[in-house]
């Protein structure tokens, strides 16, 4: 691990070798792999998981609940939920969410908790994931949709 940065918070965690964490990041807990790259003022919470080899950009926030496999890109301000009735008091209860190997998630995308985002799919900027992305597909809008099946 390479820290390049002067303030942070970084509090029981594990991570991997070969990643590095930028200024004014804060991790509680949670499980980061190898030869990642976490940007300047990204927060992931206790328990998420992320895999080898992945991007996470300014801004990101990866709450509880949260398990990103390899090679996965999150854009800037991306923003995953942890509960689906979210309340300042009492009970609540976290949702898993599943980011699976070589998906991307666009600039500013919100990613509601309990969806599976499937391999190498794409997750268009802007974009408000409510229910699970198939593999290979690439959706956009508010709720996300599918625009096509990639193709390479």
């Amino acid at each position: 691990m390479e820290i390049k940065a002067k303030h942070f918070i970084v509090q029981n965690c594990k991570i991997g070798e070969g990643t590095i964490i930028r200024d004014y990041v804060n991790l509680f807990g949670c499980t980061i792999g190898k030869n990642c790259k976490i940007g300047a003022f990204a927060e992931i919470g206790r328990d998420a998981v992320i895999g080898d080899n992945c991007k996470i950009e300014a801004y990101a926030f990866i709450p509880t609940g949260v398990k990103i496999e390899d090679d996965v890109f999150v854009g800037p301000h991306a923003c995953f939920t942890n509960d689906r009735v979210p309340r300042a008091v009492g009970e609540w209860k976290v949702i898993p969410t599943l980011v699976k190997k070589g998906a991307s998630i666009g600039a500013n995308a919100t990613v509601i908790c309990g969806v599976t985002i499937g391999e190498n799919a794409i997750v268009g900027a802007g974009s408000v994931v409510t229910k699970d992305v198939p593999a290979n597909t690439v959706v956009v809008g508010s709720p996300a949709k599918i625009l096509r099946r990639k193709t390479e």
